[in-house]
Formats: structure tokens, sequence, C-alpha cells
């Protein structure tokens, strides 16, 4: 279903834009594999109940998000090199450029014990830097400001290399991208990612049909710059209270 907002774009409005912009710079990403024994939907309600909201705790968090693949979501993957082909869950959280990251790290150690039921089997986890954003014209919301925006699922893209996504943003069913750089961690334990970027375009078109949409675009993408693909994949928006509704 297609929306039709009028008026003029945030973006192109200068009173709009000097109410303020977005504080986040950074973002940590987990990835992971479903579980072994089918316990998605055990894990999604712990998590979204219990241990995501802890996170608010901390200073300097400014959103979070969480994504599930599904098979029809896995058919539609435009690339999945082996490293990558099992994830299935991503698990987002948007700082600010001071944010506590210590914390960050003491507070999910100090919720382990019997507050965790068990874990998802991890693939990647890592910070990323905020590279660039932009919204959908038709969106009316400005780019610093579409995390917020409601969506269906967010477009996951995985690349070595860096190139702009921007010009896929006019695609039907994309209402903005966020892409971000790797660079060295902000706390130890992490590698140094530097020389991948991850793009999220937020999606409020049908995931599995707009990934047919981004098929052609983003192998031409590929073919005609440096950036080669590691994960470009859709994902549905965790619904709370809903913990069978997409599942791996």
């Amino acid at each position: 279903m297609a929306f039709h907002l009028s008026g003029s774009p945030s973006d192109e409005l200068p009173a709009v834009l000097a109410a303020g912009e977005t504080d986040i710079r950074r973002l940590f990403v987990s990835m992971s594999e479903r579980h072994p024994d089918g316990r998605d939907a055990e894990y999604l309600e712990w998590h979204s109940l219990d241990h995501r909201p802890e996170q608010f705790r901390i200073a300097g968090i400014r959103h979070s998000l969480r994504l599930v693949s599904t098979p029809a979501c896995r058919a539609a993957r435009a690339a999945q090199e082996p490293r990558y082909q099992a994830v299935d869950h991503v698990m987002t959280y948007f700082f600010a450029a001071e944010a506590a990251f210590n914390q960050f790290s003491a507070l999910s150690a100090a919720l382990n014990g019997d507050r965790r039921p068990f874990r998802l089997p991890s693939v990647h986890s890592n910070y990323y830097w905020v590279a660039g954003k932009v919204a959908a014209r038709r969106a009316v919301a400005g780019a610093d400001v579409i995390p917020w925006r409601p969506a269906r699922g967010v477009y996951l893209i995985l690349e070595q290399g860096d190139e702009s996504p921007r010009g896929l943003v006019d695609i039907p069913g994309i209402a903005g991208i966020w892409w971000h750089a790797g660079g060295a961690p902000p706390t130890p334990g992490f590698s140094n990612n530097s020389g991948l970027q991850l793009s999220y375009c937020f999606l409020d078109g049908e995931p599995v049909e707009t990934a047919e949409r981004l098929r052609e675009p983003l192998e031409r993408r590929w073919a005609q710059s440096k950036v080669r693909p590691l994960l470009a994949a859709p994902f549905h928006t965790l619904v709370p209270f809903e913990w069978n509704r997409y599942l791996p």
C-alpha cells in the first residue's frame, strides 16, 4: 500500500532544519543465527521485555531496532557470502557521539546470569560510524529522523569498500537510507572493521517486494563500482508481543 503525504519535505525547509539535528554518530550492530532448537520467539520475548529496555539506562543511547529474517526474506537476498549466510537476527543500538560505551559493555555483563536464558549464535558484532543519510522526498520526514519513522523492515547492505548508496533512495518502498563506516572500536574486545560499509534502507514497502525491486540496481552498483557485497538482505521489523509473527 502506497502512502502519499502532502507538503514540502523537511530537508527542503530551513526553518524545520533549524530546530536541530540528530546527535547519533555511532551504531552497535549484532548479527545472529536462528536458534538451533527453534526457540527464536522465546528469545525475542525475553530480549524485548528485559534486556533491550534496560540499555536505555546508558547515557547516549538514542534508539534501538531489532530485525528478523524469514524464509521468504532469505530467498530474496541479492548477495550473501558464506560467513553471513546464517544471519537471521539483527539488533542495533544507536549512540550519540560521546556515549558511555564502557557502561554499555558493563551493563551487558551485569544482566547475564539468571536474567539471560540463552544466547543466539553470534555471526558478527561491532561498532560503526554514521557516514551519511538521505530521505526520499515522498517520505516528507527528514533524513535525521528516518530511523524513528515507522518502518515495515530494513534492507541491510554490508559491503567491502566505500560507495554512497544514496542513489537507491528513490526506489519504491524505501523511505530513507543511513549508511555507516567501520573503524577502530571505542571499547576493547572488538576488531578494527575499517573498510566495511553497512547501509540501512528503511522500508515502508513490504520487505520482500522491495527486495525484488532492489536486486537489479544493486547488481549494477556492484558491477560499476569497487564495492564488494558481503550481505544484501531484507528483514522485517519485530512486532511487539507478536513474537511468532516473523521467524526464521
